[in-house]
């Protein structure tokens, strides 16, 4: 009996720079980072804030929004697969890379006069 695996990931967090659009065959495509942030507190009580980089890659598609929506500060929610990749490096030492397959895209409108949520989302 084969045992299922499951590799999902699920990010709510803030464009990190202009996304760079490329045409792979007939098919555009977008990678950004995008930034998620994680507050809490030490022992001591001290908060502290840590920011986690995500590179992201999606594929054009019916359900996805218009690329050009897409803007450095843009908050977005993403579906997708964790993809790690290996390669040689100049010094000929392997490297490897990670990044956000996405799926599935959403832009979050933000309305000016709702408070900010944990976290600095609003």
């Amino acid at each position: 009996m084969e045992v299922l695996t499951i590799n999902r990931v699920e990010i709510l967090g803030r464009v990190g720079a202009e996304p760079r659009i490329a045409m792979a065959g007939s098919t555009r495509n977008a990678k950004f980072p995008v930034a998620t942030n994680e507050r809490y507190k030490d022992r001591g009580g001290a908060l502290h804030e840590e920011t986690t980089w995500h590179n992201v890659t999606i594929w054009q598609g019916p359900r996805t929004p218009a690329f050009e929506q897409l803007k450095k500060g843009s908050l977005v929610h993403i579906y997708g697969r964790i993809r790690n990749t290996k390669y040689k490096g100049i010094d000929g030492e392997d490297k490897y890379f990670s990044e956000v397959t996405a799926n599935h895209l959403d832009i979050i409108k933000e309305d000016a006069d709702q408070p900010a949520a944990p976290g600095g989302f609003r």
